[in-house]
């Protein structure tokens, strides 16, 4: 599903428009109305000044016609009425109503748990006494008396690892001994990591239960948490990081990596100098070989601890080998863990997936239950628990038809406003034969337990259904967003068709366009030229004499290299290329005329030949066809609006205007 961001689709938030007030039309677009309401919302949502101004409203409201016209099209064409449309709105609808169907007060809780518990690493040890989620309660019992008398051992004074090696179910156990190394929030099942951040160092937790079994768990050390951390790197690429390096080039690499940490130790080059010059990571050496800050996890396992392990800033690694190539890195600066209000968007996404969410559901549930005068019949459920017959249950045979007689309410919620839903044994009956259990082995099951979770599962999922589907009548801010993503879909389909694609697919018409503006896309004057940046004057005299022979010889940059770069690959470095005044400041230090021209550039000799000098003439359509195609794309998007506002007519309603604030 692609990501809807037109400029008029966003987040409403804060909204006090109240549905039961007066809200009049503001606008008519073909005779559809426009609602004050809906463009009062969206306007105070993308107006960046304190204070609206008549100007500022009427500029918005322009570019909201224009909006609204696309959208008015494609409803006249019945876009709104496909398929495609309607799946995809109803996709997004879903992703838009999960903020609305917790509960805020306990996710916020959790989300500044997770924030307090990401101040610290945690290193620990576990035993696991495997016991399904659903099981009986004397295979629960029988798995916690286990893990008990394990706890006791360890208590007892012996060794954790051999305890662990004995009892544990996690196959990991006989290797390591149950050491799970450190880790940090959200990287365990929530009771445990819970478990792990409350018990002591060198403490063994009481058992606690997850969707695993039973643990039991030591922790062993707790560490502040790394931070985050700002470093430059210069990378020799070994080759392909799938393939494994490039047979007999690894050793060569391995020596220009040597070198380049030689330059760097001994003071003879600046790091950046040698970053910009020699760095295969071309997108940092232009900055000296700075990358994005970065955290525990967001880098390969080598690279990070090499670079959390740089004791100061300005520390320097030893060359070291990751699947991308040889590294040294070079710490710029280190903090701490980044603020609550930075992180507070992506703890809140990860916790959303995580089991601990469960706790937000819980008080969502109690919540709709009192908004919305829920009525249980208990008895009704526990009917069930002789009717199920075990052998028919285990073997996957249970049938809705056998509960025929059984027919009672069994939950209902009743809202203020008249809308209602009710569950019956029926419904009940029918469910549990459509999620039977088929596990003929498990003798053990415990039929209430079965029931009993079921009922709950399903109690909660209608409870959330019934709110979400009234959603958009109890709740306007949920409302107009959806009438924002809707507008939202139907106006990115429909300028795909009549703009972006068309630019991209109209070969024809693109060529007609470039061809009549050409001369709005010029090249300035531009010198071709050859680059040899050299080690030194020396080898700038070797090179000159190359440069001078190379015509008559048949030279290539290739040939000159190898005669240059025979006992080190930093003695010389070519490029060439064709550049404008601003491009490169070799070439902007060489006198634009045919020739050759020298100047040092720290401590090497820089010598620009340049072949050429290229007089102003329009860029080639295959030099600028990203640029040309947006250009189009912009050409035919005001042709389009043009023939739209013809199409339409426009209504607006200077009162109400005077009513947007």
């Amino acid at each position: 599903m692609r990501k809807i961001i037109p400029v008029l689709v966003l987040a409403i938030s804060g909204l006090t428009v109240n549905a039961q007030e007066k809200d009049p039309v503001l606008l008519k677009i073909g005779g559809k109305d426009v609602n004050l309401s809906e463009f009062n919302a969206i306007f105070n949502k993308n107006n960046s000044k304190e204070k609206a101004t008549e100007e500022s409203i009427q500029e918005y409201l322009d570019l909201y016609i224009k909006f609204k016209l696309k959208v008015r099209e494609a409803e006249e064409l019945g876009y709104d009425t496909l398929p495609k449309f309607i799946n995809e709105l109803e996709g997004y609808r879903k992703q838009l109503a999960q903020p609305y169907l917790t509960d805020k007060e306990v996710t916020e809780g959790l989300i500044k748990e997770a924030y307090e518990r990401m101040k610290q690493d945690v290193k620990a040890s576990h035993i696991l006494v495997q016991v399904g989620e659903n099981a009986a309660a004397t295979d629960t019992l029988v798995a916690y008396n286990k893990v008990m008398k394990a706890r006791k051992r360890i208590l007892a004074g012996e060794d954790f690892a051999k305890v662990a090696k004995e009892i544990s179910t996690d196959p990991s156990a006989k290797k390591n001994g149950g050491n799970l190394g450190y880790f940090s929030v959200l990287h365990m099942v929530y009771p445990f990591e819970t478990a792990a951040y409350e018990t002591k160092v060198g403490d063994v937790s009481m058992p606690v239960r997850t969707k695993f079994g039973y643990h039991i768990i030591k922790v062993i050390d707790k560490r502040t948490a790394r931070g985050t951390i700002k470093v430059a790197h210069i990378m020799v690429k070994t080759g392909d990081k799938n393939r494994g390096d490039i047979e007999g080039i690894t050793d060569s690499k391995k020596e220009k990596i040597d070198e380049i940490y030689a330059k760097i130790t001994s003071g003879e080059s600046d790091f950046s100098a040698l970053a910009k010059q020699f760095s295969d990571d071309k997108g940092s050496a232009k900055r000296g070989g700075e990358l994005p800050e970065f955290n525990a996890g967001k880098m390969v396992e080598s690279f990070e601890n090499a670079a959390f392990g740089l004791a100061k800033d300005g520390d320097i690694s030893k060359p070291i080998k990751t699947d991308f190539g040889w590294h040294i890195i070079k710490r710029i600066s280190l903090r701490d863990l980044e603020s609550y209000d930075k992180l507070y968007d992506a703890i809140k996404a990860k916790i959303a997936r995580d089991s601990r969410s469960n706790k937000s559901k819980e008080a969502l549930l109690k919540k709709i239950k009192e908004d919305n005068g829920f009525v249980e019949n208990i008895k009704e459920r526990n009917d069930f628990y002789k009717l199920i017959n075990k052998e028919d249950y285990l073997k996957g045979e249970f049938k809705g038809t056998s509960a025929a007689k059984f027919d009672k309410l069994m939950f209902g919620f009743y809202a203020k406003d008249g809308d209602k839903f009710e569950y019956t044994q029926t419904d009940f009956s029918n469910y549990l034969a459509k999620t039977k259990h088929t596990n003929p082995n498990n003798k053990n099951i415990d039929i209430p337990a079965e029931v009993n979770r079921a009922y709950a599962k399903i109690l909660a999922n209608k409870a959330i259904e019934f709110k979400d589907s009234r959603l958009s009548k109890t709740n306007e801010e949920f409302r107009l967003l959806m009438q924002e993503y809707r507008d939202g879909i139907l106006l990115f389909d429909l300028t795909d068709e009549k703009v972006w694609s068309k630019a991209v697919k109209d070969s024809a018409g693109l060529d007609g366009f470039y061809e009549k503006n050409k001369s709005n896309y010029m090249w300035g004057e531009r010198a071709e030229a050859t680059i040899y940046t050299c080690g030194d004057a020396t080898i700038a005299k070797k090179v000159e004499k190359l440069i001078q022979k190379k015509g008559k010889k048949g030279y290539s940059n290739d040939d000159i290299l190898k005669m240059i770069n025979t006992d080190s690959q930093l003695t010389l470095k070519i490029e060439e290329g064709k550049y404008a005044k601003g491009d490169n400041e070799d070439v902007d230090k060489a006198s634009w005329e045919k020739g050759v021209s020298t100047h040092a550039k720290d401590k090497n000799v820089v010598i620009v030949e340049v072949k050429n000098i290229l007089v102003p003439e329009a860029k080639k359509l295959n030099e600028i066809k990203g640029l040309i195609t947006s250009d189009y794309q912009n050409y035919l998007e005001q042709e389009w609006v043009t023939n739209l506002k013809s199409k339409y007519t426009i209504e607006v309603d200077k009162k109400v205007l005077k009513l947007v604030k």
